[in-house]
Order: C-alpha cells, then sequence, then structure tokens
C-alpha cells in the first residue's frame, strides 16, 4: 500500500510551480555565468601570427580611405596575409605599417601607387623616391623581408626580392620600438605604428 506522505513533496513542488504562474513540468535553473572572451591585444614583436583577419583587415583600410578600389583592397590584404605567413612574420603589425607608410594607399609623397612599393623602400628623397616592383605580390613580399630582416637572424623562407635586404642588420629590432631611427628617421615612427595597429585591433574586436 503506497502512503500518502510519498506524493507530500511532488504535491509541494507543484503547488509552488503553479503559484509561480509556470507549468507543472518546469524546471527552475539558475543559469551559469558566462564569461566572455577576452579581448585580443596587438603584439608588438614583429615576428608572430596575426589575429585581424582579412576582411576586417580591408575594411579597416576601407573605413580610413573610401576612395581606394576595394577588389585590390581585398586582395592587398591577402597577400599580407599569405606572405607574412611564409616567412612568420606578424600580418597585423605589417599591414599597420603598410597603412602608415602609404597613408591607407592615399599616398602623396615621393613613392607613387602603380609602384606597388607598399613600406617605402628606398625612398630617400627626390633623387631617391623609392624602389619599384612590378606587382603586387613582389611588392608585399619585398615588405615582408625586410620587416623579418630587422626583426630576427633567421634566413628568409623564401626567394630574395627585397634589395635593401642586405643592409639590414639582421635581428636589430624584433619589436616595433627599435624601428625609430632605423626603418625611418622619424623618432615617433614606432608610435605612429603602434597607434595604428591598436586602432585596428578597435576595428576588428570590437563587439
Amino acid at each position: 500500500m503506497i502512503k500518502l506522505r510519498h506524493f507530500l513533496p511532488l504535491f509541494a513542488m507543484i503547488f509552488v510551480l503553479s503559484c509561480a504562474g509556470l507549468p507543472p513540468e518546469t524546471v527552475l535553473v539558475t543559469p551559469p555565468e558566462i564569461t566572455p572572451p577576452e579581448r585580443p591585444v596587438p603584439s608588438e614583436n614583429i615576428m608572430g601570427e596575426g589575429k585581424v583577419a582579412g576582411k576586417n583587415l580591408s575594411l579597416f583600410l576601407q573605413r580610413n580611405n573610401p576612395h581606394t578600389d576595394s577588389a585590390f583592397v581585398r586582395m592587398l590584404a591577402g597577400l599580407y596575409i599569405e606572405e607574412a605567413a611564409y616567412e612568420g612574420v606578424n600580418h597585423d603589425t605589417a599591414f599597420a605599417q603598410m597603412c602608415l607608410e602609404t597613408g591607407f594607399l592615399g599616398y602623396g609623397g615621393l613613392v607613387m601607387p602603380e609602384w606597388n612599393n607598399f613600406c617605402g623602400l628606398g625612398a630617400i628623397g627626390p633623387e631617391q623616391p623609392g624602389l619599384i616592383f612590378p606587382d603586387p605580390r613582389t611588392g608585399v613580399r619585398a615588405h615582408i623581408q625586410h620587416l623579418k630582416a630587422y626583426a630576427t637572424e633567421e634566413p628568409l623562407n623564401g626567394d630574395l626580392v627585397d634589395p635593401r635586404y642586405k643592409w639590414v642588420r639582421k635581428g636589430s629590432s624584433p619589436g616595433i620600438e627599435g624601428l625609430s631611427g632605423t626603418w625611418a628617421t622619424d623618432t615617433l615612427y614606432s608610435n605612429k605604428i603602434k597607434v595604428i595597429l591598436q586602432r585596428l585591433y578597435d576595428f576588428s574586436f570590437s563587439g
């Protein structure tokens, strides 16, 4: 014989749920606290793996210069990711430096857009306005190779296309900070790259 006391806890639960306006089959569970993922922070090392996706690279550049050709910018972003990965260079850093050197592809200095020189290689003055590369990939590759020369003594993985590679003291600047007074005479050069890099991360990971 089943005694009534065996059903009292069940009756009590049904009564409580009914008073709360919930059907008896509803189970009240306290949801666990969800910890939001940590927001990435830009690395100041030249070597390493970039975190910004190609889509965000291109959108960021176009946000700063809406007059650029969107197809070209997407292609250029892809080249930076590919060429940087091949040499172990952080593509975020390289792309930020390119944005600084070219004025977000607005140029306006010694280097002309059709030269495919995205980092001011050889641009010293009117008599030496800069190097010319046959296509965008070669220009990006030269930029990556020049950055790697500053960052490490490790040899290149690809065939050399940077004519000024031999003039760099290998491993003299593992981080962005060392590019001031070496890559450029501007003492604020490194800080300017860092500012663009931080803006790139704010744009890419604001959500």
